[in-house]
């Protein structure tokens, strides 16, 4: 300790033992040391060397109360801090105070604990007004008598600012100018009354000093400040938690406020419905604290015009108005908390630089947000419900485009919908491009579908289809006609044992060979000839289908003449129909000629698989083994016709 500081140690301890000589209890700190006595033997001398001292945080509290008048918690060169004030101590503490006068070298006090009466109170601050100390704190005051009117003397002050906080009046019937004046006059920067159910404060009654007034938490309503004229200093304004209702009030209490630039006015009742009611702010007015109170979309048409920060977070605004508020100098903006369903566009914000728009109802943010917003630096709109689906690419996109101006990219932002993505991050969230490209998606689709007529196309010329669907429908036709005639007929009768399929370039050999040899001896084959059995006035596809059904076995007589004829095709896709709808084994193949696979056209898939798939009678060029291929036709179609037809056809010979 430098010999200056313990000569005012000793000072400090010699002017305590004198102010309070019927007191037990003084304390002192020493480069932040602070200790407490707890003798009541003070050296004539005043030094401290006899003093007995123990660390305040070993104090017994409990003991200290029930030894001395009062607990002195703190008391330093510069910072004084006592408690459990009361009306037997007052006279007392007022005498210890009347020691520092302007020059001490104290220049912070606090009181807390105070229960006295308005007398003592206000001798208390009195006091204080013309002492040494420039900051005073009262924490939790008990006013036990009657207010009565009090002649305070405002001149000559150190005071810079006054704090009081949890302020309880016990008296009821009371001046409410008694008890308000005394505060509003004050000749001090600033001025604190904070969670004491104040429901009033007066306008001063002269220009007033104060630059910062905190009302914090208490019952103050819209008539306060009303047509106030002296706060012309003042250039911060704390009414958080009170019950403020009108938006246009509030601005009208701020115009005659000529260097106002901060305003508090969370957590009130404030609401706004713009019906024609015309807004006057403080033209000095550039940060506003509108948070947790009942404004919807019209509070932008009741806004500062010089605004640069605007707290707008907790209320019930669903969408930013265009071309309402031209807030040109507006560089802060929170709206978080409440019911957006989309970014803000800034074409009233030209000087936007933050904005905050978390805990909204944004699913999917608009991509094109920092086209139309180019000067905003941070952009915070997490914890936001995302639908994670296509429309959200565009603003993933845009956060890697952004240069990290997404605040809380990527913990905040996670997708809500659908539920099988809850809880998803975007930055983990993919969907391809043409998922969520719509016009490739179009391309793509139109391409595949034209691809697809091509092939469908290729495949209906290559293999015929046209030709099949209408063979198709003319077998249909003749069934229904053959029904509609016939009804009575639930089943075709066999009247032939083969009908003969040939082209007409290969008559002679079915003429000559095929028919003679099959038509004599006794086994004689009934068989079923174009020439003999179509009936006339029928149409050709109609004979061929009664033939093909009134026969027992349809023999083909293959070559590469039959190949090139379009009757025969038609008979062999009848026969083949047959073959499949009867699940019989009718076909018969005899191959006259070898046919070249070359030669054969794509529509005769059905040939094709025939003769890969079933066994042929090949016609031989040598003479003796024709009656072994004799023999094998006749096994071939060997079967007994129904008595009564071969008995008419006895006849009808």
């Amino acid at each position: 300790v430098t010999e200056n500081m313990r000569s005012f140690r000793n000072i400090f301890l010699y002017e305590c033992l004198f102010a309070l000589t019927f007191w037990k209890h003084c304390s002192l700190s020493v480069e932040n040391e602070l200790f407490i006595s707890a003798s009541n033997d003070f050296p004539e001398d005043g030094s401290d060397k006899k003093i007995k001292s123990l660390p305040l945080m070993h104090t017994n509290s409990h003991q200290s109360k029930a030894n001395f008048d009062w607990v002195v918690i703190q008391n330093t060169t510069e910072s004084l801090s006592l408690s459990e004030i009361t009306n037997g101590n007052v006279k007392k503490l007022v005498s210890l105070l009347s020691n520092f006068r302007q020059g001490s070298r104290l220049q912070n006090l606090t009181l807390t604990n105070v229960s006295v009466d308005w007398d003592a109170l206000t001798q208390i601050l009195q006091t204080v007004w013309h002492s040494s100390i420039e900051y005073f704190n009262i924490n939790s005051v008990k006013q036990l008598s009657d207010i009565e009117k009090c002649n305070f003397d405002y001149s000559g002050t150190s005071m810079k600012a006054l704090t009081v906080k949890k302020v309880f009046i016990t008296d009821l019937y009371f001046s409410q100018d008694d008890l308000y004046k005394i505060f509003a006059d004050m000749n001090i920067a600033a001025l604190t009354i904070a969670e004491s159910e104040m429901i009033h404060m007066l306008c001063p009654s002269s220009d007033s000093p104060f630059r910062y007034l905190n009302f914090f938490k208490n019952d103050l309503t819209d008539v306060v400040f009303q047509n106030c004229d002296k706060l012309i200093q003042l250039e911060t304004l704390i009414l958080q938690k009170n019950k403020f209702e009108s938006l246009p009030k509030v601005s009208f209490m701020t115009s005659r406020m000529k260097s106002l630039k901060y305003l508090d006015m969370s957590s009130n009742l404030l609401h706004h419905d713009g019906a024609d009611v015309q807004c006057r702010w403080a033209e000095s007015l550039t940060e506003l604290d509108l948070s947790s109170n009942q404004l919807t979309d019209a509070v932008f048409e009741c806004l500062p015009v010089n605004i640069k920060t605007l707290n707008l977070q907790n209320n019930q605004i669903a969408s930013v108005p265009k071309g309402v508020a031209e807030l040109e100098s507006l560089a802060e903006l929170n709206l978080a908390s409440n019911r957006l369903a989309d970014l803000p566009g800034c074409s009233g914000f030209s000087s936007l630089e933050f904005l905050n728009v978390e805990m909204n109802l944004i699913l999917t943010p608009s991509a094109d947000f920092f086209q139309s917003c180019p000067r905003v630096r941070e952009l915070q709109a997490g914890h936001n419900p995302f639908k994670c689906s296509c429309e959200l690419q565009d603003f993933l996109r845009l956060e890697r485009r952004s240069g990290g101006k997404l605040a809380g990219w990527p913990a905040a932002y996670v997708c809500e919908y659908p539920s099988a993505l809850r809880g998803t991050q975007l930055k983990d969230f993919h969907l391809s491009e043409l998922a969520c490209n719509t016009a490739l998606l179009l391309v793509t689709a139109l391409l595949l579908t034209l691809v697809l007529v091509a092939v469908v196309a290729f495949l209906c010329i290559y293999l015929d289809v046209p030709w099949y669907a209408r063979m198709t429908w003319q077998w249909t036709q003749t069934k229904r006609r053959a029904w509609h005639s016939h009804p009575e007929e639930q089943e075709t009768v066999l009247q032939f044992h083969a009908f003969i399929s040939y082209s007409e370039r290969d008559a002679l050999w079915v003429k000559n060979e095929l028919i003679p040899n099959l038509e004599k001896g006794e086994d004689c084959v009934q068989l079923c000839q174009h020439e003999r059995n179509f009936i006339p006035g029928k149409s050709i596809v109609e004979n061929i289908i009664t033939c093909i059904e009134k026969s027992y076995k349809s023999i083909f007589v293959l070559s590469p003449n039959f190949v090139q004829s379009e009757w025969c095709h038609y008979e062999l896709y009848f026969a083949h129909h047959k073959l499949f709808s009867e699940n019989s084994n009718s076909l018969i193949l005899i191959l006259l000629e070898p046919i070249p696979p070359y030669i054969i056209p794509a529509r005769y898939h059905k040939l094709k698989a025939l003769m890969a798939k079933r066994t042929y009678l090949e016609w031989p060029k040598e003479r003796s083994k024709r009656a072994l291929f004799w023999a094998n036709l006749r096994a071939a179609i060997s079967i007994n016709l129904p008595t009564s037809f071969e008995a008419n056809e006895d006849e009808s010979d």
